[in-house]
C-alpha cells in the first residue's frame, strides 16, 4: 500500500497505529488478557534465547573458581611448608636449648677447667667411630683429652687440627676406659666393640659383684680421664661355668648418636696424677740447681 510513497507518511502511519493500539490497550479488558497470554507464550522463548548465555557465564565462572581454587590451594600449600619448617626449627633450637641446660648441670660436677665445642661431622667409615669437633689447636686443645655430653663420657681427642680436632668415641674398638662400680667399687676396664651402643668389660671375674643396671664411672686410673664421671649402665651379665670370666655388657652413658653439643675437659691442673706429676718434675729440677758449694768450687 506504502510501495513508493513517501517515507514520512509511512513513519505518520506506525507512530498512529501505535497510538491507536496504546489508547486501545488502556481501555480495554481483553488488550490486557491477551497481553497475558502472548507473555506467557513469549516467556519459554526468552529462556530459550538466554540460555545460551547464562550456560556461557555459568561456564566461565566454573574456569575462574577452579583457577582461584588451584592458586589459593598453592599458597595455602606454600604456608604449611614454612610452617612446618618453622616448627621442626624451632624444635631443633629447643633441643639444642635443653641440651646446652644439660651441659650446663654437669659441668657442676666437675672439678675441671670446660670448653664448650659443637659436633660438625662424623667419620663415615662404619669401623672408626670418631667425630669431628670445631675446636683445635689453637682453642688449646691437646691430644687424649677427655670430651663429655650431658649424660656421660663421649670420647677423647684422638687428633688437632689448627680449629677443628677429631675424637674416637668410646665405643671404638681401639678405645679402653678405666671404670667402676659405683654401688661397690668394683674396678675394670671398659672395652670399645665396634658397636654404637655397646661396651664390654674386660676379664671380670666370674666371683665378681657385678649385676644388670649397675652404674660404671670412670676410676681415674691412668690419669685420661676424671674420675667419677658416667660411663655406662650394664645391660648384662652372663655367666659361664665352664668359663673363668663373666661376659658384662654395658650401655654408654652418653648419647653418642644424638648429641651435637659437647664439652672438653682440661683437668691436667686439678688431679692428683697431673699434680704428683708436676711436683716430681720441680723436685728434679730443683736437684739440678748447683749449690752454692758447687759452684765455689767451680770457679777454684
Amino acid at each position: 500500500m506504502f510501495r513508493g510513497k513517501n517515507p514520512l507518511a509511512l513513519f505518520i502511519f506506525l507512530l498512529v497505529l501505535a497510538l491507536g493500539i496504546i489508547v486501545a490497550d488502556l481501555n480495554s479488558s481483553k488488550m490486557k488478557e491477551g497481553r497475558v497470554y502472548l507473555s506467557l507464550l513469549i516467556t519459554p522463548l526468552q529462556w530459550l534465547v538466554d540460555l545460551p548465555s547464562r550456560g556461557a557465564d555459568r561456564l566461565s565462572d566454573l574456569f575462574v573458581d577452579r583457577a582461584t581454587l588451584i592458586r589459593d590451594n598453592e599458597h595455602l600449600r606454600s604456608e604449611a611448608l614454612e610452617l612446618h619448617r618453622k616448627s621442626q626449627l624451632m624444635a631443633a633450637l629447643l633441643e639444642e636449648n635443653r641440651q646446652l641446660r644439660d651441659l650446663l648441670n654437669a659441668t657442676e660436677r666437675l672439678e675441671a677447667d670446660v670448653m664448650a665445642a659443637e659436633l660438625i661431622g662424623v667419620n663415615p667409615d662404619p669401623f672408626l667411630h670418631e667425630v669431628i669437633l670445631n675446636r683445635g689447636f689453637e682453642d688449646g686443645l691437646y691430644i687424649g683429652q677427655p670430651v663429655i655430653d650431658a649424660g656421660g663420657i663421649m670420647g677423647q681427642v684422638l687428633s688437632l687440627a689448627h680449629y677443628t680436632s677429631r675424637v674416637m668415641l668410646i665405643t671404638d674398638a681401639r678405645t679402653a676406659v678405666p671404670v667402676e662400680v659405683v654401688r661397690n667399687g668394683f674396678r675394670s676396664i671398659a672395652l670399645g666393640k665396634g658397636v654404637l651402643g655397646e661396651l664390654e668389660l674386660s676379664h671380670v671375674p666370674d666371683t665378681a659383684d657385678i649385676q644388670e643396671g649397675d652404674m660404671l664411672v670412670t676410676s681415674g686410673l691412668g690419669g685420661r680421664f676424671p674420675r667419677g664421671y658416667p660411663v655406662a649402665v650394664v645391660s648384662e651379665v652372663i655367666r659361664d661355668p665352664g668359663r673363668p670370666f663373666t661376659l658384662v655388657k654395658a650401655t654408654p652413658a652418653a648419647r653418642l648418636d644424638r648429641s651435637r653439643q659437647l664439652l672438653l675437659v682440661d683437668y691436667r691442673h686439678s688431679s692428683p696424677e697431673h699434680r704428683m706429676a708436676r711436683e716430681a718434675q720441680a723436685q728434679v729440677s730443683l736437684e739440678q740447681i748447683p749449690s752454692e758449694e758447687n759452684v765455689e768450687s767451680v770457679d777454684e
